[in-house]
């Protein structure tokens, strides 16, 4: 495996585990608020939670490792 590759994969790693920590904590984040508000909706009343967290982590790692292959397409095509 040349440098370049191995560097690119380093970046999708580490954006893609930014993005499942990111995303498991926003979702974390907003099921806690959606229990709190004043008015509380059927829908966050049937949610799970883990679930919901698990979505958001998931969601995290597809859009990290987007970006990392966009960013290393970019610069792929510019050098």
């Amino acid at each position: 495996m040349d440098r370049k590759t191995k560097r690119l994969l380093l970046l999708v790693a580490s954006c893609s585990i930014a993005g499942v920590i990111l995303g498991g904590t926003s979702s974390w984040a907003e099921s806690n608020l959606c229990l709190r508000a004043s008015q509380v909706t059927n829908d966050c009343l049937t949610q799970d939670p883990i679930q919901k967290t698990i979505q958001g982590m998931s969601t995290g790692l597809i859009a990290g490792a987007g970006a990392a292959f966009g960013v290393g397409w970019n610069l792929r095509h510019h050098d």
